[in-house]
């Protein structure tokens, strides 16, 4: 999902934007979430860009996307730009600490 979000309209309230877009976004998560995961793959992973344009977008973290909107409101800007791509992830073994190997 590459998408420029506007927040103003004519008749719809920036709250009610907000919202929306909100919504907009997790359905987008959980719809990737749900498809069918290749042999190799743990998980669906997300590579998350947000920004006040397209070229200032900068990487956030997939639990940021929320905070990124409310940056956006905060700021008081007219449109703001969200990324979302999937790539498949890995989990990886969780390194043990000394007291771990010495118990």
């Amino acid at each position: 999902m590459r998408k420029t979000f506007s927040l103003t309209h004519e008749k719809i309230k920036t709250p009610r934007l907000v919202d929306s877009i909100k919504h907009e976004v997790k359905k987008y998560l959980k719809r990737e979430r749900n498809k069918i995961l290749p042999q190799d793959v743990d998980f669906w992973d997300f590579d998350c860009k947000y920004g006040h344009n397209k070229e200032s977008a900068e990487t956030v973290h997939v639990s940021a996307l929320n905070k990124s909107v409310d940056d956006a409101v905060q700021n008081e800007l007219a449109s703001f730009y969200i990324e979302i791509l999937v790539k498949p992830g890995y989990r990886t073994s969780k390194p043990l600490s000394e007291e771990e190997t010495e118990e």
